[in-house]
């Protein structure tokens, strides 16, 4: 992996924030015996991965993934998700996507969601920017950044390795 901008967070911390989110996520949901990762499309999908892996290693949870298909360039496309709505129909359910920047995406992703009656529905990212164009706000995150407008973050995630960084 090669960034052209300053290293935010390294393989080591990013693991480290996916342990202690997957953490936070099993004691939300330690009264459930079955909890949802919704991924969004790409690298929110594999965060979504990562979090599996560690909720299944510390937890009894029994968890189901679930890749959410936005179209992040035109988010009023119809969102599509790989499992049937009875699949997560009345149980607890995490949007996970890696950077929440202007909230479009999660928003959207939320809006899909709404149509579905559950338990609980809380959302994950693993870098949380402070600008917002819509009222939506990450339940956990890794790393919360104060950053220009025109500043871009970018999260990359290879078969061994995985950066953060200011693009």
């Amino acid at each position: 992996m090669t960034t052209s901008g300053s290293i935010i967070l390294n393989q080591l911390q990013i693991s480290q924030k996916i342990r202690r989110i997957a953490y936070q996520i099993y004691e939300t949901n330690s009264s459930e015996k079955e909890v949802v990762l919704a991924g969004i499309v790409g690298n929110g999908f594999i965060f979504a991965e990562k979090l599996m892996e560690v909720l299944q290693e510390i937890s009894p949870l029994k968890v189901t993934i679930c890749k959410v298909n936005i179209d992040k360039k035109n988010p009023l496309k119809p969102i599509t998700t790989s499992l049937n709505v009875e699949d997560y129909k009345n149980k607890s359910l995490v949007l996970v996507d890696d950077v929440l920047s202007s909230g479009t995406t999660l928003i959207y992703g939320i809006k899909h969601f709404l149509d579905v009656p559950l338990k609980r529905f809380k959302t994950a990212v693993l870098v949380n920017r402070n600008h917002k164009k819509y009222p939506v706000k990450a339940d956990f995150k890794g790393i919360s950044l104060s950053t220009s407008i025109k500043e871009h973050i970018q999260v990359e995630f290879s078969a061994k390795e995985a950066i953060a960084y200011l693009a």
